[in-house]
């Protein structure tokens, strides 16, 4: 088979597109004809060696194909992502992949091979946020940061499924979807989002930027509400005032989708499949690539600048 391989940290251009052998799965475990897997941008950051994946290595956290072996699933079509995919184990950047029986979730049958790879990680992320960790509730306000990305419009569509008030920032404006939008170019983050709230602050954030962004969010929360962090674009160290944070009763929680397991992801990815097959939860907009375009398109990745999500295009037929 074709695999995208990595022996060394780097830019793209450390990857190369290898011969290698089919794996063969054991007992417990499936065989998948990967025929989509998007690209992340956490996949170029692993291959820049931000996850001190074990090397030689093939990345790709995220994929879309067909079980060609695995007791129950022979045959059927499954999309997701899995525990350690492209770091500590081969990943989805390949033509065929083997996982845990109990990491496999069936593919929504109203998406495309490539839609289906494109909802992995960004509705992983955004789930684990809102729903697992912050436990969003009906009639709540969230602030999401970063709203134009791939993490952020998921979890608008998810707190918009829970019947939460979104309002969506980032650096200009775009569609996100949000109910209201602040550009933190040129306005201040806490004192559009208390406006909007009646002077109150919202209920939850989920800061899918972090770095500057960190503090703004903290301080658009109302007393007792609770943030979110995902993440920290540039300087991962932030400074926050102390006692603000806990006069305000601020609850702060981390996630790291990293550390998911393979049953949780595939727990997760069934929970999306049913709001995906109702026509509530929408794929991304994509852009094809085929297999030998691979270091192409994980420069068009780490370049960034567009809003559709890129994939590979892996069937060998």
């Amino acid at each position: 088979m074709k695999a995208l391989r990595f022996a060394k940290y780097g830019p793209p251009s450390v990857l190369s597109l290898e011969d290698v052998g089919t794996p063969t799965p054991k007992p417990g475990e499936a065989l998948v004809e990967v025929h989509a897997a998007a690209i992340n941008p956490s996949d170029v950051k692993n291959v820049a060696g931000a996850f001190d994946a074990t090397l030689p290595r093939t990345p790709g956290r995220d994929y879309a194909g067909v079980v060609v072996e695995g007791d129950g699933w022979k045959g059927r079509e499954v999309w997701g992502s899995g525990e350690g995919l492209g770091v500590a184990r081969d990943g989805t950047h390949a033509q065929y992949l083997v996982v845990p029986s109990d990491w496999l979730s069936q593919k929504p049958s109203n998406l495309t091979m490539e839609q289906a790879s494109t909802a992995g990680v960004p509705f992983l992320a955004a789930w684990s946020a809102l729903v697992d960790a912050a436990d969003i509730r009906q009639g709540e306000t969230v602030l999401i940061t970063g709203a134009l990305g791939a993490v952020g419009r998921a979890a608008t569509q998810i707190a918009h499924w829970k019947k939460a008030k979104v309002i969506g920032a980032d650096r200009s404006d775009g569609r996100s979807g949000a109910d209201a939008f602040i550009n933190t170019t040129n306005k201040n983050l806490a004192a559009e989002a208390r406006a909007l709230t009646g002077g109150k602050g919202v209920d939850l954030a989920l800061d899918a930027v972090g770095g500057p962004m960190f503090e703004p969010t903290l301080k658009s929360l109302r007393i007792g509400g609770r943030q979110v962090a995902i993440t920290s674009a540039g300087n991962r160290r932030v400074e926050f005032d102390l006692l603000d944070f806990y006069h305000n009763l601020s609850r702060l929680i981390g996630v790291d989708t990293m550390k998911l397991t393979g049953p949780h992801i595939a727990k997760i990815m069934d929970a999306l499949r049913p709001a995906f097959e109702e026509g509530i939860f929408e794929p991304f907009p994509s852009r094809a690539w085929n297999i030998d375009q691979a270091v192409d398109a994980y420069a068009a990745v780490a370049k960034g600048g567009s809003s559709d999500k890129n994939v590979l295009l892996l069937r060998s037929s």
